[in-house]
C-alpha cells in the first residue's frame, strides 16, 4: 500500500498508511504511516472492539494534522490510547 500512497500523493491525494509490518515500511517509505502493533490481517486489532478501532482510526488520521510530521513519517501507535 505505500507505494500506492506514494504515487497519490505525487497526484494531490493526500495519504496515510495502517502498517503492521515496520521493516517493509521503512523500506518503501510511504508519506504517512501509523504502525500498529497488532497481529497479521488485523491492523484496527481485535473484531468487536470498537473503541480500540476508532482510537486506530482516529491516531491514523490525526497524522494529517500533525504538522511536525515530514515525509515519509512513520509513527508508532499506543496500545493503551485504544482503551
Amino acid at each position: 500500500m505505500g507505494l500506492v500512497a506514494a504515487e497519490l500523493e505525487r497526484r494531490g491525494i493526500s495519504t496515510v498508511v495502517i502498517s503492521l509490518l515496520r521493516v517493509v515500511t521503512e523500506k518503501v517509505r510511504p508519506p504517512r504511516a501509523l504502525f500498529v502493533p497488532f497481529r497479521h490481517g488485523y491492523p484496527l486489532d481485535s473484531p468487536n472492539d470498537p473503541k480500540k478501532q476508532h482510537a486506530v482510526l482516529a491516531a491514523a488520521l490525526s497524522l494529517f494534522e500533525n504538522g511536525d510530521l515530514k515525509p515519509p513519517g512513520i509513527v508508532d501507535f499506543s496500545p493503551a490510547a485504544g482503551r
